[in-house]
């Protein structure tokens, strides 16, 4: 039997870490990305450039692949489609269509009856007049933005006359939560009500982005189950083939709230590759390639911190581990302010 070429759609860290995972179970990975300077091209089998629009160049990928997943949300629907057509895309175009936007992906998980922050949609900039209600919150693009880009913080009605936002991209407004502390849920659906699932990740940002993640979490039980039941019940109703992270906010009275969903392996998961038997890419792997499922056993507590632009440096330049220590380079040639160059796994 031949080997089976799996096809991902996006160049960055966490296509680098799906090539890794592949590997290891012999499946060989062809990457299609818009970045001609893409750092997976250190570690997948092949590489294709091309914009994410380019039909011709899509269809060259699809032709060369198996079955195809993407690394990032913000693709185009109509290209998964396209895709779709030849071969399967997993998870699937029409997930990805949902949680492109904000607001859909919001009404979604609240026919679930599941919890998330207040929200309305904002169409102009007199809408928000009519809604101090709702403030203080954080006014979103209904499509794209990640790591904080395309998020604004409004404490009162003037601080949108300090903005300069074009009103006809779409916004929704949502109430901030009194805050505790952040946590994610990593699942990953094979089949129907068949998941392997992490324990909850207690997750802290800097700037909008990502700074620490650990496990044990620390977090009541009540919190710890309903955590977990949301993201499988969210995975389940998707009809999701692969992995998944649903992002959480506990307020100081322990409420739980759904803030987003990421349907893709996920930055918190990182520190599954040294704290559990089978990591959060090699699952994925598992589940889009048809690969028998193998239990889940964690290995021991960790921590993660994320390498943010010129903190790379210095373990470029002189790595000193201890044992219990794993550092992953991104190999991203630029180093820029707020990207995320690498990270460091400590196990406790």
């Amino acid at each position: 039997m031949s080997q089976k070429i799996l096809g991902i759609i996006g160049g960055g860290q966490l296509g680098s870490m799906l090539s890794v995972a592949a590997k290891k179970l012999d499946i060989q990975t062809t990457v299609y990305c818009d970045d001609k300077e893409a750092p997976v091209q250190n570690f997948c089998d092949e590489f294709i450039f091309g914009a994410y629009d380019d039909k011709e160049k899509i269809l060259e990928f699809a032709k060369k692949v198996d079955v195809v997943t993407y690394e990032f949300e913000n693709i185009p629907f109509e290209t998964l489609n396209e895709i779709n057509k030849l071969k399967p895309v997993l998870p699937k175009p029409s997930v990805n269509r949902l949680i492109q936007h904000r607001l859909a992906e919001k009404d979604f998980i609240n026919k679930l009856n599941i919890r998330t922050t207040r929200y309305v949609s904002v169409e102009k900039k007199s809408d928000i007049d009519t809604l101090a209600d709702f403030l203080p919150g954080i006014l979103k693009t209904t499509t794209m933005g990640y790591d904080g880009k395309g998020q604004y913080p409004i404490k009162k009605i003037e601080d949108l006359n300090l903005l300069n936002i074009d009103f006809s991209k779409g916004y929704i407004l949502e109430k901030l939560v009194k805050l505790k502390k952040e946590i994610s849920v990593i699942v990953t659906r094979f089949g129907n009500n068949d998941f392997e699932i992490y324990e909850p990740i207690e997750n802290t940002h800097q700037d909008q982005i990502l700074k620490y993640s650990k496990i044990p979490a620390e977090i009541n039980n009540k919190i710890l189950e309903q955590s977990k039941n949301w993201a499988t019940q969210i995975a389940e109703e998707l009809k999701y083939i692969g992995t998944l992270c649903v992002e959480f906010f506990i307020d100081r009275n322990e409420n739980l709230y759904v803030n987003e969903i990421a349907p893709r392996v996920h930055n918190s998961g990182h520190l599954t590759i040294n704290a559990y038997n089978v990591s959060q890419f090699e699952n994925h792997i598992r589940a889009v390639c048809s690969l028998k499922k193998i239990p889940l056993k964690k290995l021991s507590n960790a921590k993660m911190i994320n390498l943010i632009g010129s903190q790379i440096e210095a373990y470029r330049k002189n790595i000193n581990l201890n044992n219990n220590e794993f550092f992953f380079d991104y190999l991203k040639k630029e180093i820029k302010e707020k990207r995320k160059m690498g990270h460091i796994t400590t196990l406790l």
